[in-house]
């Protein structure tokens, strides 16, 4: 004969204690996703290929936390004071950890990559243990009599719940803005905060209390310092890594912004990577419009895809035929940045604020996808394919949809990296558009900020040289527009496979040459 289980042990209460330990799991995994994402993105900014960055790095700290984990077997007394230690430890190195690396890529960059993994791996390693102690200190203190699978139910439940909160506010709050330095600082400071709400709830049973109340005093303390200075800590390693001063520095949620400026002239970084120099921009921005707007003839419609900086929206109209230009960029921190900024609107000639130019920030890819216009010349100014977000970008499925949208007799063109430096990168992008069944006309010129750089006109009707350009050009001219379709043999073309979404050579092979030089 069985016997039934009492029916109040089913519904037992949960007490403050319980409830108050089961709220630490909550930001507990918060935290430490926290640590993981800004370690990864990090990464990403600093060293490029986020694919490869948030998969080392990701993969690096699940790694420690198993392997933290597989320690916690190993604290059999005195769970909560071990438990406020780690939360204190997690807190400080966790908290600190952005701010450290990237100082230390400034000061110290060889060893940049070695001490990024050494403190995900400490991290990860920390962050591994509190899970198994807070569940031990539950299983002793509120729910002995309870199963274990009910145990880790609830525990689990709040520790996901953590995970999603975090993993949607961080690219779409956090960082944008606290940036990366004082999304770690705050949040280190949250796991200071666990500690020092576990201090209460257990000072009857803690030994030495004065040294756990000094320690959780001196943690925060010194989070709150590097909260206050974190501003002073981003200029200094900026000031350093980009040699002039910052005229602006702001993290979206796609990449990290900054304009310097110098008596030299302007420069705008993204992820660390120059994307203009205003002392040599317009050779590159006359290449990129005018050989494809000229030769349509008298383009109307113009489809700007990237460039949210205006440079290439301001060449487009110096032709007095354009009647509508669409400037689709992803990023809104870019195109209000330079339709705000002073400085920046006379480098752009306030071309954001022409009536006849509608800005969309929304994803390339996927505005192509559900709008039907036609267009007589797309401008495709993206940065490099240096990661699969951006390679996609370069595949022959976004040529397609370049190809529904381009208007019969019309022209599109593509920055297309330095053929001298990344030579099989560049001819791969015209193998690419070749595998649309548009003839792919590539050409190059000089811009002394980047070296050698490349262009392919994409068309369904050969490219001929036109008979005029706009006045004002600074760098084209009708007489030297034949050499920059002439390659030397160490640009000349070289065997190269199109680049498809479903094995983004182009990425590879990209990071392969450029991979030499750096």
């Amino acid at each position: 004969m069985t016997q039934a289980v009492p029916h109040d042990r089913a519904i037992e209460p949960i007490r403050p204690g319980e409830v108050a330990l089961l709220a630490s799991v909550f930001v507990v995994a918060a935290c430490g996703l926290v640590y993981e994402l800004a370690a990864g993105a990090l990464a990403s900014y600093l060293l490029g290929d986020s694919i490869l960055q948030f998969s080392t790095v990701i993969g690096a700290y699940l790694f420690a936390m198993g392997v933290g984990s597989y320690l916690s077997r190993f604290f059999e007394r005195q769970l909560v004071a071990h438990f406020l230690r780690i939360e204190l430890m997690v807190g400080l190195i966790g908290g600190l950890m952005p701010g450290a690396l990237f100082a230390l890529h400034t000061a110290a960059a060889p060893s940049f990559r070695f001490s990024l993994y050494v403190l995900v791996l400490a991290v990860g390693t920390l962050v591994g243990l509190e899970i198994p102690l807070v569940m031990r200190i539950l299983k002793r203190h509120f729910r002995a009599r309870y199963a274990l699978s009910h145990l880790v139910s609830q525990v689990l439940t709040f520790d996901y719940l953590g995970a999603l909160a975090v993993s949607v506010a961080f690219p779409l709050l956090l960082v944008p803005q606290l940036g990366l330095i004082r999304t770690g600082v705050f949040f280190g400071l949250l796991n200071a905060g666990v500690a020092v709400w576990t201090l209460w709830l257990f000072r009857a049973e803690l030994r030495r209390l004065a040294w756990h109340v000094a320690a959780c005093v001196v943690t925060v303390a010194a989070l709150l310092a590097a909260f206050g200075g974190a501003d002073r800590v981003t200029s200094w390693a900026e000031d350093r890594f980009y040699g002039d001063h910052i005229v602006y520095s702001e993290s979206s949620a796609y990449q990290r912004v900054v304009v310097t400026a110098s008596n030299a002239g302007v420069r705008l970084f993204l992820n660390g990577n120059l994307q203009f120099h205003s002392r040599d921009e317009y050779r590159y921005h006359e290449a990129l419009v005018h050989p494809a707007m000229a030769a349509q003839g008298a383009p109307r419609r113009v489809l700007v895809l990237g460039g949210g900086d205006g440079m290439a929206v301001r060449e487009v109209l110096r032709h007095p035929g354009v009647e509508q230009v669409t400037l689709v960029e992803l990023d809104a921190h870019v195109s209000t940045l330079f339709a705000e900024q002073p400085l920046l609107r006379r480098l752009n000639g306030d071309s954001l604020h022409s009536p006849k130019v509608a800005i969309v920030n929304a994803d390339a890819f996927s505005w192509l996808d559900t709008h039907e216009a036609m267009f007589d010349v797309i401008v495709v100014d993206f940065p490099d394919p240096t990661n699969f977000s951006i390679g996609k970008l370069y595949t022959t499925s976004f040529y397609k949809l370049i190809d529904e949208h381009l208007a019969a007799g019309g022209f599109a063109v593509v920055q297309t990296t330095s053929p001298l430096i990344a030579r099989k990168s560049f001819w791969t992008v015209a193998a690419t558009i070749e595998a649309v069944g548009l003839t792919a006309t590539p050409y190059h010129a000089h811009v002394p900020s980047f070296g050698e750089w490349g262009f392919i006109l994409a068309s369904r009707r050969p490219w001929r040289p036109p008979a005029a350009l706009p006045a004002g050009l600074r760098f084209l001219d009708l007489a030297g527009l034949p050499a920059l379709f002439a390659f030397p043999p160490d640009m000349a073309r070289v065997p190269a496979e199109p680049n498809r979404l479903s094995n983004q050579v182009l990425v590879q092979t990209f990071e392969q040459e450029w991979g030499k030089v750096h």
